[in-house]
């Protein structure tokens, strides 16, 4: 069993037992990213007994984003949360630069901000951490296929994400998204600086389009924001 935040896959046995036993034509090359060692590990060991390559693995998103440009796989794998770069903002680089890399979200939230950015940032499947391990494999092979896969637990996250009306994000540029979940996270303008190599004045340019942009007035405003778009958890 692997666990993250008591949220897993069952593994183990399906390993003991040589394997989940499904046939594969096309080998499938995977980059895996989760900030959690030992969930990274688990998740290795359950998808190269699935018959998959896994060509490497991050533990964050901007990791994540440099090991999909070098290795460039057919899918990867990534989690939400995640340090520096979370994975929806990974995600939204990722669909830019690499738009043949099929984009998996692996998580825990089932919240219809989350499933609804995801989706707006280029991802074509959303697993829950709380399904069988094989809807992780088969969200692989469907979106390999071209196809989009959501665990069934957000179907109606989905629908309530497509009945309500876009919101100011969709527009805000990568750096900008960067930036915005390091103002939610508590960097000060100087950390926020030196995380990106960038100036502390083109910072201060970024808070000032971000709030623009999101006709927000102020720094508790765009955490406010961030945590409700899913940018970043309370």
């Amino acid at each position: 069993m692997i666990c993250d935040d008591g949220v897993g896959f069952e593994v183990a046995h399906c390993v003991r037992n040589g394997g989940f036993g499904w046939g594969r034509r096309v080998t499938i090359r995977l980059v895996l990213a989760d900030d959690h060692v030992l969930v990274r590990q688990g998740l290795r060991t359950l998808l190269e007994g699935a018959g998959f390559v896994v060509a490497g693995e991050a533990a964050d998103g901007r990791e994540a984003v440099r090991l999909v440009r070098t290795e460039n796989p057919d899918v990867a794998v990534i989690d939400i949360s995640m340090p520096q770069f979370n994975g929806l903002n990974a995600a939204l680089e990722l669909a830019r630069i690499c738009p043949r890399v099929r984009l998996v979200i692996l998580t825990q939230h089932d919240e219809q901000q989350y499933v609804a950015e995801a989706l707006r940032c280029g991802v074509k499947g959303y697993v829950l951490k709380n399904q069988a391990a094989r809807d992780l494999v088969r969200a692989i092979e469907g979106v390999v296929r071209g196809e989009v896969y959501l665990s069934p637990g957000v179907a109606s996250a989905v629908a309530e994400a497509y009945a309500s009306p876009k919101q100011g994000a969709d527009s805000l540029s990568v750096r900008e998204r960067q930036v915005l979940q390091l103002i939610a996270e508590g960097n000060s303008t100087k950390a926020i600086a030196a995380r990106l190599g960038i100036s502390a004045k083109t910072v201060e340019s970024h808070r000032s389009k971000l709030m623009r942009k999101l006709d927000i007035h102020d720094t508790a405003g765009l955490v406010r924001y961030a945590i409700r778009r899913g940018v970043t958890q309370a």
